[in-house]
């Protein structure tokens, strides 16, 4: 039996399933990059809610008016469905790149809303968001899941 997902052959078809792509590289660089946003969004999740002194500006001072226990709770839940979804894709799990996908839309969303602070870095960001999403919806296929058999 073939390694493959089932939409790539029709159903009792022996034949293998097509030849992974060079995209395979992309795919797995955008699994790579949400594991590492997921860690980086859980740590600072975590140091908003038992640090909340680590961070400079006061509550008063903060573009949304959210306390640092809902900041940190929101980037906590954010960054484990992003662990999750780079560790789905690595994995060639469909849901993890649907959710690879809404997670790295929402991060050009905002990278979009901060580009007159920085143009140069979320013009950068921005192309990179792009590419991870063409790659998971395009070749995300392209990893696919092992089984044994």
């Amino acid at each position: 039996m073939s390694n493959s997902y089932a939409s790539e052959r029709p159903t009792g078809a022996d034949a293998p399933a097509p030849a992974a792509t060079s995209w395979v590289s992309v795919v797995v660089f955008a699994g790579v990059l949400l594991l590492t946003l997921g860690g980086f969004q859980v740590t600072e999740g975590a140091v908003a809610l038992y640090r909340e002194e680590f961070f400079m500006v006061t509550r008063t001072g903060l573009v949304l008016e959210l306390d640092y226990a809902t900041w940190g709770w929101t980037h906590l839940l954010l960054g484990l469905a992003a662990v999750a979804a780079g560790a789905g894709v690595l994995l060639g799990r469909l849901w993890a790149r649907i959710l690879g996908v809404l997670i790295t839309f929402l991060g050009a969303l905002l990278h979009f809303v901060f580009l007159a602070a920085s143009p140069l870095w979320c013009t950068i960001l921005i192309c990179m968001d792009i590419l991870i999403i063409y790659a998971l919806c395009a070749h995300g296929r392209d990893v696919r899941p092992t089984h044994a058999g």
